[in-house]
This record gives structure tokens, C-alpha cells and sequence, in this order.
């Protein structure tokens, strides 16, 4: 089968590979859609350590089983995988633990034909729904949760929480639809990037704007969303959130700098890091999708899987839509 490997730092190329045999509990999923997230970026930059490589990278991916029980039947992919035992995983907080591990990050993954799936990451997904929205089914999970979490945190209900989401990014998209449909007052998203203002102002019932060119003031939001993960990103949110707000955190572009520790004590602001999604986070993500509560229209892009490696320059470059997403 032909798949899309990563072979070294800013290096990707299409390649034979071998046709993937599942093992026990496993089931064989063609693969009909693929999302390049920006997780698969750092890797591609060498900023994560993967496995040996070279590896087909592609952990948000949609498709069909083929091989085992189920077969026929088109399903949405967890990709994460967990010991099962533990603490986490027996409370409901399997993208906690210990042993987790990523298909596509620590197995190959969906920049493939075919991919070797456990079962327990399959979800059935109606045959109504476009697998150009279902491949969207892992990376809103990431948002469902951010937005969850960062609600449960903060000490007022939605319907009286402003929020301000960093950065105009799949992800960021996403967590500003997230937190539209968990019903807060006010959603803004700031976004520096022109192209990608003009998407999000397109298909989001939202105020975007210019972080460089507007100064919205301090203390402006309730709830600050960091969809970046950057040190300017983490200090933009400590000047805006107002005196015993949140701030989440699920952007992962560096590790340091940008908080403020003296700030969050003296005005009691809540910072919490939000990371993947639990089970419940991953159906609500399908539902949404399948009610047509969030859609692809207007932010994505589909490319065949031979133009992965293009498409990788063209994020790199600043050239791409907030989703690419690749079909094999």
C-alpha cells in the first residue's frame, strides 16, 4: 500500500509499505480521510522525539473497518491507546495514563491506506455524516475537553463567562465552536494572521481581531483559552484574564516562559493545562459532528495523500487553510 512516512527533521515522501497485520483485539480500517494537526508540524520540525523513523505519522483519521468484527461498518478513531488498568483508565481518565500511547505517534498511523486499530478506539458514525467532518471527530475531542475543563474551573456559568480564545488555528476554531455550544455569553478570537482572520471570521459567530494591530485592554475576559502555546501567547492571557478568572491551556508550541506566577496568586486567576480528551469527550465531539453542530464548511481543505509532503511546506509556510486534510 502506498502511505505517507516521515523520514527525517522537515522531510516527508510517499512510499510502498507494508500491508499492516492486525493483532489480537485489533481490527484493519481503510482509511478515507486524514487531518494533518499541527502536532504532526512539530514532529516534522524534530521539536517532539518520535520513535525510530522513518513512521507514518496521522492520528486524526476516519474510515471504514474491513478486517474483523464490525466489518463494514464506518467508524471514527480514538487514536489513543492506554493499559486499561490503572487508576486513570478505570475512573474515566484514560487519557491520563501512564502508559498512553498515540497511533501515529507510537504506531503508524493514518497517512496510509490501511491502518491496524484496537477495537475499543473505533466509534460507529452514521452513514449520514461526510467523513470530511469526521475526521474532525479527534481534534474537536481536544476542544470539547479544553472548553469543559476550563468551564468546570471557572466560579461563573456559561451563560455569564466572556471568553477569549488565542489563536485562529484548527484548534482554536474549534475551541471557539466548543465553547459556543457549551452557551457562554461572548466568544473572541484573536488571530494575527490576515488569511486566517478572514476564516475565522467567516465561519465563526465571533469577534476576531487583530492582536497586533488592537489592544482589547487588561482584564478583558473572563475565561482565556490559549490555543497557541507560545510565551507570547501565555502572557497575552495573563494581562487579559480579569481578577479570579482561567486560563486553559492547550496549545503546545514551547514549554517556557510568558506566566506570571506573582499575578496568579495575588488575583487568584485558575491556570490549568488541558491535554487529548476522555471517552465522553470523544462522543460528544461525534455528536456534534453528526448533528451538524460543527462542520468542515469554509476552514478546511481536501488534498489527495500524494500531496502530503507539499502540504506539510505549505503549513510550514504559512500557505494553508487551518485544516488540511488528506486523502488516501
Amino acid at each position: 500500500m502506498r502511505a505517507l512516512y516521515l523520514t527525517g527533521d522537515e522531510t516527508t515522501e510517499m512510499r510502498e509499505a507494508p500491508p499492516p497485520v492486525p493483532n489480537s483485539g485489533e481490527v484493519l480500517v481503510d482509511v478515507s480521510r486524514a487531518g494533518l494537526c499541527g502536532s504532526d508540524m512539530h514532529f516534522w520540525h524534530g521539536h517532539f522525539k518520535l520513535r525510530a523513523l522513518p513512521i507514518i505519522l496521522g492520528h486524526e483519521f476516519t474510515g471504514t473497518v474491513v478486517d474483523g468484527p464490525g466489518s463494514g461498518q464506518r467508524v471514527a478513531v480514538n487514536p489513543m491507546t492506554t493499559c486499561e488498568t490503572c487508576t486513570a483508565c478505570t475512573t474515566g481518565y484514560r487519557h491520563l495514563c501512564a502508559q498512553r500511547g498515540l497511533i501515529g505517534v507510537h504506531a503508524e498511523g493514518g497517512f496510509a491506506e490501511r491502518v491496524a486499530v484496537p477495537e475499543r478506539c473505533l466509534t460507529p458514525i452514521p452513514d449520514t455524516l461526510a467523513a470530511e467532518a469526521a475526521v474532525l471527530a479527534e481534534p474537536l475531542a481536544v476542544c470539547v475537553h479544553t472548553a469543559r475543563v476550563g468551564l468546570s474551573r471557572h466560579r461563573a456559568p456559561p451563560g455569564e463567562t466572556r471568553v477569549t480564545v488565542l489563536g485562529g488555528g484548527a484548534i482554536g476554531l474549534l475551541c471557539a465552536m466548543a465553547f459556543r455550544e457549551m452557551g457562554v455569553a461572548e466568544v473572541r478570537l484573536a488571530e494575527p494572521n490576515a488569511g486566517r482572520r478572514a476564516t475565522a471570521s467567516m465561519v465563526l459567530e465571533a469577534d476576531v481581531y487583530d492582536p497586533v494591530a488592537m489592544d482589547p485592554g487588561a482584564e478583558t475576559a473572563d475565561l482565556v483559552c490559549d490555543a497557541v502555546g507560545s510565551a507570547t501567547t501565555r502572557a497575552a492571557a495573563m494581562r487579559l484574564v480579569r481578577p479570579g478568572g482561567t486560563i486553559t491551556h492547550v496549545g503546545l508550541q514551547e514549554a517556557d516562559g510568558g506566566v506570571d506566577f506573582l499575578m496568579l496568586t495575588r488575583m487568584e486567576v485558575t491556570f490549568v493545562g488541558t491535554y487529548c480528551y476522555n471517552d465522553a469527550d470523544f462522543a460528544e465531539a461525534v455528536r456534534l459532528l453528526a448533528e451538524g453542530r460543527v462542520t468542515p464548511d469554509g476552514w478546511t481543505e481536501v488534498r489527495p495523500l500524494t500531496d502530503g509532503p507539499q502540504s506539510f511546506r505549505d503549513v510550514h509556510e504559512g500557505r494553508a487553510p487551518p485544516k488540511i486534510i488528506l486523502v488516501p
